[in-house]
C-alpha cells in the first residue's frame, strides 16, 4: 500500500474511532449553525437569501478550525511513540507530511458537510450541484488550512505553544473573514485587515457558490461582501478561490520543506493530553 494512503486510512479511522469526538463534532456543529443562523439574522438586511449567506460562513469557518486543530494530532503521534516507528520505516517525511494534511484535509470537510447537512434543516437551500461545488471548495480550503497548522504544529514544536498561536491566529482570522458578520458593515480602520486575511477570500468564494446568483453585477457582488474592491481593481469569487489555491500551495510547500527538516526528538506534549505520554 502506498505510504500516503496507509497514513490517511490510519488517521481516519482513528478519527472514526472516537466516538466523544465524532459526537463533539455534530453538536458543535449544530450549536454553530443554529446560533449565528438566528442570532444574525437581523444583520443581513439588503442581503439575499440572508440564510444561505450565513450559514455558508459557519460551514467555511468550521472547515477552516477543525483543519488547524487536527493538525495537532502529529504531536500526539509523537508521544505515543507511533511516529517514531513510521520514522524507521522506508518512508520519507515528505510522504508523511502529505499523508497528515490530506487525512486532516478529509476530517475537515466531513466536518463541514456534517454542518451543511444541519444547516439544510435550518433554512439552507441548495441544489446537489451546489452541494457538490460546496464540498469541492471545502475539500481545496481544507488542505490549504492543514498545511498551515502541522506548519504550526512543527515550528510551535509542543502542544501548549500550539494552542496558543493556533488561538491567536484563528480568532481574528475567523471574526474579520466576514463569515460571522458581514464585512459590509465592519468598520473602516478594520478593512485593510480584512483585505490582508485569506479567509476572506475562501468565504467570498464559498458563499458565492452558496447563493448560486450569477446575476449579480461586480457592485453588487461588493455591496453584499463578496466581491472586494482594492482600488480600481475589484476581486471577485473566483479570484478569491484562487488566492486560497495559492496560499495552500505555498504553505504546503513551506511545510513539507519545514518537516522535513524537524528533529522529532525534541517534541513534547503537555501532561493530559489525549493520547500524549507524559512531558519531558
Amino acid at each position: 500500500m502506498n505510504p500516503v494512503q496507509a497514513i490517511i486510512q490510519r488517521n481516519i479511522r482513528k478519527y472514526l474511532r472516537s466516538k466523544s469526538r465524532v459526537f463533539g463534532t455534530l453538536i458543535m456543529s449544530i450549536f454553530m449553525v443554529v446560533m449565528f443562523s438566528f442570532l444574525m439574522k437581523s444583520a443581513m438586511k439588503g442581503i439575499d437569501a440572508p440564510m444561505n449567506y450565513l450559514i455558508a460562513g459557519v460551514v467555511i469557518m468550521s472547515v477552516f478550525q477543525t483543519s488547524i486543530n487536527n493538525s495537532s494530532d502529529i504531536l500526539t503521534d509523537i508521544a505515543s511513540g507511533y511516529l517514531k516507528e513510521v520514522l524507521v520505516a522506508p518512508v520519507s517525511r515528505t510522504q508523511i507530511a502529505a499523508g497528515q494534511i490530506i487525512s486532516s484535509a478529509i476530517i475537515s470537510t466531513i466536518q463541514g458537510l456534517v454542518t451543511l447537512i444541519a444547516g439544510l434543516f435550518l433554512g439552507l437551500h441548495v441544489t446537489v450541484i451546489q452541494i457538490i461545488l460546496l464540498v469541492c471548495i471545502m475539500f481545496i480550503s481544507a488542505v490549504s488550512f492543514s498545511a498551515i497548522g502541522l506548519f504550526l504544529a512543527v515550528v510551535s514544536r509542543n502542544s501548549p505553544s500550539f494552542q496558543t498561536m493556533s488561538s491567536m491566529i484563528t480568532m481574528p482570522l475567523t471574526f474579520v473573514s466576514g463569515a460571522y458578520i458581514p464585512t459590509t458593515i465592519m468598520p473602516a480602520f478594520l478593512m485593510p485587515v480584512v483585505y490582508l486575511n485569506p479567509l476572506t477570500y475562501t468565504t467570498s468564494a464559498f458563499r458565492y457558490v452558496a447563493l448560486h446568483d450569477t446575476t449579480m453585477t461586480q457592485a453588487e457582488l461588493v455591496a453584499q461582501g463578496m466581491a472586494f474592491k482594492l482600488g480600481n481593481f475589484i476581486v471577485t469569487p473566483a479570484m478569491g478561490l484562487g488566492i486560497t489555491i495559492l496560499i495552500g500551495a505555498f504553505f504546503l510547500w513551506l511545510c513539507v520543506k519545514k518537516f522535513d527538516q524537524a528533529d522529532f526528538s525534541s517534541i513534547k506534549v503537555s501532561k493530559g493530553r489525549p493520547g500524549g505520554g507524559p512531558g519531558r
